[in-house]
């Protein structure tokens, strides 16, 4: 992206964020929203520390990692690529008619749209989360694991992108794609949190090949906490989870701007 590109989208995000902070009372109540939205993880992690020594052959140290690593790569994508999530109704309303006139790119445009005030509530449980799964973790944090770990978040950040763009491309030709944007959001909630291997194996193979889910946090996590070899993958599959992302990543913006250069408008 060219600098002027840049300097021009970090000012409208500082006019974004400024817009937010006018009315103070619906800013907090976003952040708190976007905090609340995680309590199902929260009960998760306190029922596994206080009733439950282990999960699937995992220590239940090891098992906070999957969820903390989950959360503060979707956190990250709320707040740095989260608006191809819902880009539906923007498609349905032909805003993005608006975007194909302007000079920024389009995907760099609906990014901006608006400040994800909810992202820093989604970042703050997060960083609690991962600060807990660290402080109780018995692993020896080398520099290469935490380097590792820093990447694993970073590449499940760009393959939860990645899945949202995809829907967002589809969305670009079937506004009513953006339902499966929904979907994927649930499927992430609900089996993102745990070992594949506690569930059944038809659903592992689902979230490992189908929608690969497994890449985002749970091979990561087994890679770091020793139970690499354990998984239904090849270990070094496992460990390049993040490189997976960010292969992904580029894949679905080379997707989205073929659907884009295929857009014919709102009204087909």
């Amino acid at each position: 992206m060219p600098l002027k590109a840049v300097r021009l989208a970090w000012r409208i995000t500082r006019l974004n964020f400024r817009a937010q902070l006018e009315y103070r009372s619906e800013f907090l109540m976003m952040v708190a929203i976007g905090a609340v939205w995680q309590v199902s993880v929260i009960v998760f992690a306190t029922v596994l520390l206080t009733r439950f020594s282990g999960m699937g052959g995992w220590d239940s140290s090891d098992v906070l990692l999957i969820p903390a690593t989950r959360m503060l790569a979707h956190g990250l994508f709320v707040l740095f690529l989260g608006r191809m999530h819902g880009i539906g109704y923007f498609i349905q309303e032909g805003q993005i008619d608006v975007c194909l006139v302007r000079p920024l790119p389009v995907h760099l445009q609906v990014q901006l749209r608006v400040f994800p005030t909810n992202a820093i509530g989604d970042l703050t449980v997060a960083a609690g989360l991962m600060a807990a799964a660290l402080g109780r973790s018995h692993l020896d944090w080398t520099a290469g694991r935490i380097s590792y770990l820093v990447a694993a978040v970073l590449g499940g950040m760009l393959l939860e992108a990645a899945l949202f763009t995809a829907v967002a491309s589809a969305a670009l030709r079937f506004p009513t794609a953006d339902y499966w944007g929904r979907w994927l959001e649930e499927l992430l909630g609900t089996f993102g949190s745990y070992p594949l291997n506690v569930l059944p194996r038809a659903v592992g193979g689902l979230l490992t090949y189908g929608l690969p889910l497994a890449f985002v946090a749970y091979f990561p996590a087994a890679v770091l906490t020793g139970h690499g070899h354990d998984t239904a993958v090849p270990y070094w599959l496992a460990g390049a989870s993040p490189l997976l992302g960010l292969l992904t990543y580029l894949g679905s913006r080379l997707l989205w701007r073929w659907s884009l250069g295929h857009y014919t408008g709102v009204n087909g």
